[in-house]
Formats: structure tokens, sequence, C-alpha cells
């Protein structure tokens, strides 16, 4: 009743609210077909599973149970999945401990050509895996076949990496004497993965471990699973054996404490929340497993005056905006100088304006939704906490029209460093723009966090390009550049952001075992 008052005060008002209205509900409408569109073709190429993947079998749930798999665009009901919880983990983790002595067994180039048969697969499905993962997690299609390619590159990677797990031989201390070292797989590895890439994440772990002889049991994300169980599928297709990867949903809790509990997983590798991480860890102590956590970030942008302003509004929105700011090193605070400060605003602002809202099948979406409604209450409440301190939108700041979890892309400015949006990890598409004066003044600025998993840097002065990065506190640096992730780079956090990293060379070192052999009366 409130509104038919207002529309006879304001009737032009009142006439473009309900044609924005009846715009947003058939635009929602089409949503909604589109995607069942995708959704049945993707079933009718067998690329949407329903069951667990346990011993190269698809399992259902012991009890029956299922669980529903959401599109957040329309709100729309994908399909329902099992359900799994303690029982169906415990048959899993025992399929790859059987599977592990064979699969460790076989020659590095053996090992090889399986995972360059599952990339291939991968890269030959891959506008298809994309429309899955847009599908469930509701990034723009074109992103997401981008994540496919990158997730696939991790595979391909250690496909190369397999046959490079080299050993060494130490000068003896005595004559009758040779000293090793060999290099050896962990064993069981239990793998958790987040909602916000769905394939990446998983590939970034499994492919590692396969490569170095390890078998793994995967725990997806109870938002995103499809995307896992149609990697596991073309994993056995590929030739990777029965057992050496598995895949599990469901009870987050008794899935996990599965796998904490067994002594026969030997390792722990979880990206997501530092909170969560922080329970892994501890769980993990007990029959002490390795451990490797990428955890949450605060990542820091800092724009000096002296940078090129279409450098750094491009790598801004990049690092920024990419999943809609729902990634653990997007640009959390911009810390921009003084002398620039006004004109980035205004420069930035205007390219989020034209930014494009929507499903992420339509042509030319750059923002899909964010995942559910609590990540949109989390996103206002840090909005209006930084409102009530003072702060000032000068773009966007609420709920897109386009209803469901939509949020409109958002620059805030006076935003200081006593903010939720400066203090915690937003994971949302918000710009929080603070201000600074000196070098010093921004490196305090940006180390005065627990976090410390990735930053950005934009100069043009060589010396501050070097200087600055080394005084950071984060395991990534991006200098005068937004898009920082790739295969052949070590990818981890420092301070309370993890431990370990993932990707390159190194990230081999995460699943293997260092083994030192004397033997002696060898003259």
């Amino acid at each position: 009743m409130a509104f038919f008052r207002c529309s006879s005060l304001f009737p032009r008002f009142a006439a473009c609210r309900c044609d924005s209205i009846i715009k947003a509900a058939i635009y929602s409408r089409q949503m909604s077909t589109e995607s069942k569109n995708v959704g049945e073709r993707l079933k009718s190429a067998g690329l949407i599973r329903s069951q667990g993947f346990i011993g190269g079998k698809w399992v259902d749930a012991y009890d029956g149970k299922t669980l529903e798999v959401v599109n957040p665009a329309t709100g729309d009901v994908i399909t329902n999945v099992s359900c799994m919880g303690s029982n169906e983990t415990n048959d899993a983790i025992a399929s790859a401990h059987d599977a592990f002595l064979a699969w460790s067994k076989l020659t590095a180039a053996e090992r090889s050509k399986c995972l360059r048969k599952w990339y291939d697969l991968i890269i030959s499905r891959k506008e298809e895996l994309g429309q899955l993962i847009t599908l469930e997690q509701g990034k723009p299609l074109k992103e997401a076949i981008g994540e496919v390619n990158y997730g696939a590159s991790f595979i391909e990677f250690y496909a190369e990496e397999a046959k490079r797990v080299y050993g060494d031989i130490i000068p003896a201390t005595s004559p009758d004497r040779r000293l090793f070292v060999l290099k050896q797989p962990v064993g069981v590895v239990g793998a958790i993965t987040p909602w916000n890439f769905p394939l990446a994440m998983i590939t970034r772990k499994v492919a590692p471990a396969l490569a170095c002889g390890c078998t793994v049991v995967v725990k997806p994300s109870e938002y995103t699973p499809l995307t896992a169980l149609a990697a596991a599928e073309l994993s056995i297709q590929a030739g990777i054996p029965p057992g050496a990867l598995n895949v599990v949903m469901g009870d987050a809790p008794k899935i996990g404490g599965a796998l904490l509990e067994s002594h026969q997983v030997r390792k722990i590798t979880f990206t997501g929340s530092t909170a969560v991480g922080k329970k892994l860890m501890s769980g993990a102590a007990s029959t002490v497993k390795k451990v490797s956590l990428e955890l949450g970030g605060n990542a820091p942008c800092i724009v000096f005056d002296d940078a090129d302003l279409d450098v750094a509004i491009k790598g801004t929105l990049a690092t920024k905006f990419r999943n809609s700011g729902q990634t653990c090193i997007c640009a959390n605070r911009v810390l921009v100088q003084e002398g620039i400060y006004e004109k980035f605003a205004n420069a930035l602002s205007t390219a989020v304006k034209c930014m494009k809202v929507g499903d992420g099948f339509d042509d030319g979406v750059v923002q899909g939704p964010l995942i559910n409604d609590a990540a949109l209450q989390k996103v206002e409440t840090f909005v209006q906490d930084s409102i009530s301190k003072g702060a000032k939108v000068i773009t966007g700041g609420k709920r897109h029209s386009l209803g469901m979890t939509f949020y409109e892309p958002t620059v805030i400015t006076d935003v200081k460093s006593d903010m939720l949006l400066s203090r915690e990890e937003t994971f949302g598409p918000v710009v929080p723009l603070l201000k600074f004066k000196t070098e010093e003044e921004a490196i305090h600025i940006a180390n005065d966090t627990n976090a410390g998993l990735a930053a950005y840097v934009f100069t043009s002065n060589i010396q501050r390009s070097w200087r600055v990065p080394e005084a950071l506190e984060y395991g990534i640096v991006g200098v005068n550049e937004g898009l920082i992730s790739t295969e052949v780079a070590p990818f981890g956090g420092m301070k309370q952001s993890g431990l370990g990293r993932e990707g390159s060379k190194y990230g081999l070192d995460e699943y293997l075992e260092v083994k030192y052999i004397c033997q002696g009366n060898m003259s």
C-alpha cells in the first residue's frame, strides 16, 4: 500500500519503478529458461552426475540422502546429488589406499601419460565444462571457460613435472659408505576445495598429487559439486585407475572428520576460509598429517602518484571484479596516494558504471551473482558499516534490480582502516578506496593485517617497484599487473593466509616425503 501512495505523489518515479520490476521479472524468466536448456544439454552429454565417485564407481549416499545444487543466478535447482558422510568417506579412503599400492609403483612416464590424456579430454570439452561452471557457480561463461583452461594447465604442467622428481647423491663422510636421497609419494591425500573455482582448485591439488604417485579423496563444496564429478568422469576415460581419484560430497563436518581421523590419510590440502583452515590444522595434529592450507586474504592494491592511471585502473578492475570479487587474491583494499586519489576514484567509478551485470550465459556480462544469500548479506553488512562510519558510496552500494543474489558493482571513498571493508575479507564486488600520503604509510597499512596472501603495486618508479614488494608481508605480489595466477609460479601466503605452495615445481614438494638412505661396508 505504501508504494501506491508514493505512486500518486510521484507518478513518473512509480512508472519507472514498475517498468524496472517488469523488466527484471522478464529477464529472470529468460535466465531460467536458458539455464534449464543448458542443463539438459549437459545431462545428455553425460557431464552432469548426481552420485559420488568411489573406487571408479558411481555411488549413492548409503542412507539415500540428497542435497540440491542450485543455480545462483536463477534459484533453480539444477539437480540433486548424493549427500554423503563418514561411511562413504571411509570407503573412499580405503579405495584410495588400495589404489596407492599400484599407482605409486607405476613409472613417472606412465603416470604422465594418464595425466596428459586427462588434460586433453578436459580441453576437448572446455566449452561444456565452462557452461557447467557458469550453471552451478554463476560466473560469466567467458570467465568460466578461462577457468577450465587455467585448471587444465595444472594437469598439463604436472604431467611434465612427474618425470622430474629428482633425488640427490651426497658425498660420503667415509670411503665405505654411499649416501643418497629419494623422494617418495606421501600416500593418500584428502583434498577439500571451495566453490569459487570448482575446477581449478581441484586440479591444482589433484594433478601434483597424482604426478607424485599419491591417490586422492576430493571433497568439493556442496554448492558446486557438479564440476568435480564431471572431472572425475573424464579421469576414468583418461585411464587414471579406479581409486586413484575419489569424490565425496555432502556433510562437510562428517567428511572432514573422517579424513582427519584416518591413519591412512597422510596429507590434508585445503583452500577456503582461515577459520576452517585452523580447525583442519588442529584436527590433523592427532595423526600428525602433512598439511597445506591456502586461506583467506585481505589483499591491498597500492596505487602511487607516479602510476600509469590507465594501467592502474585496468589492473584494479581485473583483480577486484573477477568472479564478482569472490576470489581470495582479489583486491580487498585499494590504497591510493593523495595526489592521484580523486582522479583515480572518478576514473574507476566511470569504468565500473559500464560493467554489465547479469546471467553468466548472456553476451557482454562481466559480473554474475554472488554464490548465496549469506554472501549477499555479508557484503551489505560491510557496506552499511562503512557508511555508518563516514564512507561515501560513489557508485553502486545496493542490491541489483535483477534480484536474487546480484549486487551492484560498487566504489566507496573515504574508507578508513577501522572499517569492516578494510579489516576483513569482503568477497564481493566492492572497491573501498583508502587514502595515504607516503610510501612508508602505505606499507604499514598494507601489512597491518593477519592475512598475507596477495598484494598489488602500481608505480612507474623502478626502485619503488622493487622496494615495496620486498617490504610487503605477502606470498604473492603483482607489480603493475592485476592477473597474476599461473601454473608455473608458486601460489601461497604468509601469516594466517596459509602454509605451503601450490603450482610450479615447488608444488610437488607438498606431496613428497624425503628419504635418506645410507649404505655401509661398500669398500
